[in-house]
């Protein structure tokens, strides 16, 4: 205890987007907490996106993009629209080796998807290619998968998935691109096909933009037997954004 105190005094803890002193770790100051864009209310139940309105908790809504493409999982949640602070702490978890970023979102990731974690789900991170993997040195997904894991209390599998293919960026292609780029590109593990079997899934990533990264891996954990699919990303990227 008193070696924590110490370090706090000579490292106290910091505002995750702004630098500033707070009262604890992995946290945002109070300018920060309002400048960030939570997503709080009506959403909509396929891709967690936030939408005008009020709900009164029972209603299901389903924005224009999921009205417009199939999603093969039952049900989708997110954080934050990708946009403003939302958008600077996804970046600072994916390229700058901010982990504590992941650390702070296991809770904001565990209120987001309260309902789907209700059923007692298998949490699965969005794999990486080794190369891609070489070089960052991490999967990002799958630090907010044990963040969840560890906040929720519930079983997580850090390679149940795997990316055999390489595919080059998502980036400047539009959503018919997107799709054919990550067709077939997921698979489930061989080691693991026993571990999904049965299971509901849920499935996380930092960014959801059309939905073709967990569409692909949707369908991997249905071949492989899963007995259903939910998705969850930090932050969601809106059409206007």
């Amino acid at each position: 205890m008193r070696l924590q105190t110490l370090l706090r005094a000579v490292f106290p803890p910091e505002c995750l987007c702004c630098g500033a002193r707070v009262d604890r770790d992995f946290a945002l100051c109070g300018p920060c907490w309002r400048e960030t864009p939570f997503i709080f209310g009506a959403a909509c139940d396929l891709c967690g996106v936030g939408l005008p309105g009020q709900t009164n908790g029972d209603e299901v809504l389903v924005c224009d993009d999921c009205h417009g493409v199939a999603r093969p999982w039952g049900h989708g949640r997110a954080v934050l629209h990708y946009a403003d602070n939302g958008r600077k702490l996804v970046l600072g978890l994916k390229h700058a080796d901010r982990a504590e970023v992941a650390r702070a979102a296991g809770p904001w990731l565990a209120r987001a998807g309260a309902d789907l974690l209700a059923t007692d789900p298998l949490i699965v991170p969005i794999p990486l290619h080794w190369r891609r993997l070489a070089t960052r040195r991490f999967n990002q997904a799958a630090l907010l998968a044990k963040a969840l894991a560890s906040v929720s209390g519930r079983d997580w599998l850090a390679d149940a998935l795997i990316r055999p293919r390489h595919t080059a960026s998502q980036d400047g292609r539009d959503r018919e691109g997107r799709f054919a780029n990550l067709d077939a590109a997921i698979r489930a593990h061989p080691r693991h096909v026993a571990r999904l079997a049965g299971r509901r899934v849920l499935l996380i990533d930092d960014v959801m933009t059309s939905g073709a990264t967990f569409s692909a891996a949707t369908q991997a954990c249905l071949r492989a037997g899963a007995d259903g699919v939910d998705v969850i990303a930090l932050a969601r990227v809106a059409r206007d954004g």
